[in-house]
């Protein structure tokens, strides 16, 4: 998910952490977590070489980029073969340069980077790369094939078809008539991930012969997501289905229902915070589509066997991919408990 300093500023996961940790994760089974060695799936699992893995994110100031660090953290102590060691979030690029340029002085095996700005990190990610240490970028994409040897990233748009393509399924499930009334509440305009969503939704509504017929924009906040809900009520005296495009503003989205006694609608979300999947249980929200949080965790997986040569096991082709893009699944009440464990707290 894209990094903007309106959103919502988490509770500081990383504000223990300084600039560069030398050894955040611990190598020993008896400092991983309680969890012990990590049971091989596959061969790939089986501690291997030694290898250094530096990691660096914006500032966790988003439910869902708290998410992304506290899960690729929670995925390195899994491997006693792994030290990762863990740049302090930021929103500003420069400073995540500097962060970039110690892994690459440091001669760390590998980097994960979610970029805060893409096109800002792509020179200092070549160089790395031109280093020799393999670069696994992380949802926002750099400006250059050459500055990544893989990127891991979720389906903007393929949200949008997904919450899209659901919505056709409620209005002939609930026999809603060939006119229903079709609401969506956008994060920021400005950013590519916000088009391609709305984009992705509109190609879904216009296969099923609908449209939006009502939208506003929000920020990806409480207070924005609360507004933009309340001024589409007032605007709308009655709708049928609502996709809201993220669940932190999700917060705010609801409490602008919930204070105009409004729950006439089917209630469709985006990203998938432990609310709205509390929400789904209780029968106050329709459904939520995933934006995976596990893409940083992943991105671990993926710089430990490019450091350590191995591919992918369960390819043909097991050599790691130069591009993988995640699923947007829909979550329902009729699955929900399977996706619990990937909700993250607003």
């Amino acid at each position: 998910m894209a990094s903007n300093s309106a959103r919502l500023r988490s509770a500081g996961l990383l504000a223990a952490i300084g600039l560069i940790i030398a050894s955040c994760t611990s190598n020993t089974p008896e400092d991983s977590g309680g969890g012990g060695p990590v049971n091989a799936a596959s061969p790939n699992d089986d501690p291997g070489k030694k290898v250094v893995i530096g990691f660096s994110g914006p500032e966790a100031d988003h439910g869902w980029l708290g998410a992304i660090n506290s899960t690729a953290l929670k995925e390195a102590k899994k491997y006693s073969d792994v030290t990762l060691r863990v740049a302090e979030g930021t929103n500003d690029p420069s400073m995540q340069i500097s962060h970039v340029e110690t892994f690459i002085n440091d001669k760390v095996d590998a980097i994960v980077l979610l970029p805060t700005d893409g096109a800002a990190l792509t020179k200092v990610a070549t160089e790395a790369m031109e280093a020799g240490i393999p670069v696994v970028n992380v949802d926002r994409e750099f400006s250059s094939e050459f500055a990544a040897r893989t990127t891991i990233l979720g389906d903007n748009y393929g949200m949008g078809m997904s919450a899209g393509t659901y919505a056709c399924k409620l209005i002939e499930k609930e026999k809603m008539g060939d006119d229903p009334v079709i609401a969506e509440i956008a994060g920021l305009d400005s950013l590519p991930l916000t088009q391609d969503r709305s984009r992705g939704f509109r190609d879904a509504l216009k296969a099923c012969g609908q449209k939006v017929d009502h939208r506003v924009a929000a920020e990806f906040t409480v207070e924005s997501g609360e507004e933009a809900a309340s001024n589409l009520l007032q605007a709308a005296k009655k709708i049928d289905i609502v996709w809201n495009h993220d669940d932190d503003q999700g917060v705010g989205v609801k409490a602008a229902f919930d204070a105009a006694d409004r729950d006439e609608f089917k209630f469709i979300g985006g990203a998938g915070s432990a609310n709205a999947m509390r929400w789904i249980k209780a029968g106050e929200m329709e459904a939520t589509v995933l934006y995976p949080p596990t893409q940083a965790a992943d991105g671990i997986r993926l710089a430990r066997l490019l450091a350590q040569n191995k591919g992918m096991s369960d390819l043909v082709q097991v050599e790691v991919p130069r591009r993988i893009v995640l699923n947007a699944p829909v979550v329902t009440k009729e699955n929900v408990d399977k996706y619990m464990p990937l909700g993250f707290e607003s």
